[in-house]
């Protein structure tokens, strides 16, 4: 029904990953565009190079690996194209030659229509160029994470499309998390996202405090405000949010309906150098 909602709401371009529950993600995907038969007006953007086993992820960057996995994944999104194909996490013990000559040659056979990589260098992005034509890049970046804004920029210079992840932080920027909580190991606010720990969570709390006063001034959830920002920064292409019900989709989509002011922006701004984020 979130999917669905999405459509309705004019979503028409859907991330997913083999490593996301194992297959399952890319399953619900598949399915749910099979039964509404909207896959032809649907852009899907997924991945390969890791996996999840055991609850762990693995990378796996070498050819024959990749070759199957594309196989794998056009099964479970019930297609016959990719419309975006990323490597997502290079392989530390294979040549990025070999990853990259992989995606190449699905390009070549038409199961994937786009190349692009997700949490590359830019070193790693410059070398993956000399294999296959890269066009698209996604990083995890947000208010609360800005650390590699001068990649992105860079990225963008180039041409790539630059789609963010962890838009929302992990769901800190929300609001909905104002205390410290231990979160079961395996989930990624206890394993990637470092905002839930201390120093970051203090910084974030802060933070919150500006975003509180915009929401109470436009009558708009955090979210919202988190969305905005990111969207309204110039070299961003496009931002993903992950959301398990209705309401919270058509919540998120309301974001497209107003921007934030050159005031509230220089206010957000203003916040973030405070906070040293």
């Amino acid at each position: 029904d979130a999917i669905k909602a999405a459509l309705e709401c004019g979503i028409n371009f859907i991330d997913t990953a083999p490593a996301y529950n194992a297959g399952k993600a890319e399953c619900y995907v598949g399915e749910t565009l099979n039964k509404l038969k909207k896959r032809k007006e649907v852009v899907i953007s997924t991945k390969c190079g890791n996996k999840f086993v055991d609850g762990k992820y693995l990378r796996c960057g070498s050819k024959e690996s990749i070759l199957k996995q594309c196989d794998e994944s056009l099964k479970n999104l019930k297609t016959d194209y990719i419309d975006i194909y990323l490597v997502h996490w290079p392989d530390p013990d294979v040549e990025l030659e070999e990853t990259i000559d992989a995606v190449s040659t699905l390009k070549k056979e038409g199961k994937i229509l786009h190349a692009g990589v997700s949490n590359f260098s830019k070193e790693q992005i410059e070398e993956a160029q000399k294999y296959c034509k890269i066009e698209a890049f996604q990083p995890q970046y947000s208010l609360a994470d800005r650390k590699d804004e001068k990649l992105i920029r860079w990225a963008y210079e180039q041409g790539l499309g630059i789609m963010t992840y962890g838009t929302l932080g992990g769901g800190i920027l929300t609001g909905n998390y104002r205390k410290l909580r231990t979160f079961e190991q395996t989930d990624s606010r206890n394993r990637f996202y470092p905002y839930f720990k201390e120093p970051l969570f203090s910084k974030v709390m802060l933070l919150l405090r500006t975003m509180d006063q915009i929401s109470e001034e436009r009558n708009v959830p955090l979210s919202q405000i988190a969305l905005n920002w990111t969207l309204q920064r110039p070299f961003i292409s496009s931002c993903i949010i992950g959301a398990q019900s209705r309401d919270k989709i058509e919540e998120n989509c309301k974001a497209f309906e107003w921007k934030l002011s050159d005031d509230e922006m220089q206010l957000l701004e203003q916040a973030l150098k405070k906070t040293m984020i």
